[in-house]
């Protein structure tokens, strides 16, 4: 596969610094580590090393990868094969994606009472669920549902 003309590291690169200038306060130090992780990948600020043909003499350098979970260029392949696997897993039928979110101020109460509240999103949003799909007037039915919590 060809390397891209623009990468989001070179939009980093060469905006980074104003970016920051403009809302560093608010950029957290796991975020900057982040951003500077995306901008030294697969660069000599990673290190690298030489791979050399014993017949031929030829060499390229390669730079080391940052590992991040973020990085499009170190996570492309098993971003893509992790999606690939959920799509064998995919009953061949219609389905929807269902988005329950939380005020902020309840979202705060949330990360000092994990256990109770999520208990408490996840159940209200089950019966929400099947309290509508039951409904005559949308869809008549039982259903079946996963809920996964994305924070």
């Amino acid at each position: 596969m060809a390397r891209p003309t623009l990468e989001v590291a070179d939009i980093f690169v060469a905006h980074a610094d104003s970016f920051l200038r403009k809302f560093g306060s608010a950029v957290s130090w796991a975020r900057r580590c982040v951003l500077n992780k995306l901008i030294a990948c697969r660069t000599s600020l990673l290190g690298g090393h030489v791979d050399r043909c014993d017949r031929c003499d030829y060499e390229k350098v390669s730079y080391n990868s940052c590992r991040n979970r973020h990085c499009p260029k170190c996570q492309a392949t098993a971003r893509a094969e992790w999606l690939e696997a959920r799509a064998r897993d995919l009953l061949d039928v219609e389905y929807f994606h269902v988005v329950f979110t939380v005020p902020p101020a309840i979202a705060e109460i949330a990360l000092q009472n994990k256990k109770v509240m999520y208990g408490i999103l996840f159940e209200a949003s089950s019966q929400t669920l099947k309290t509508i799909a039951a409904d005559p007037k949308h869809l008549g039915a039982k259903i079946g549902f996963l809920s996964v919590l994305h924070t």
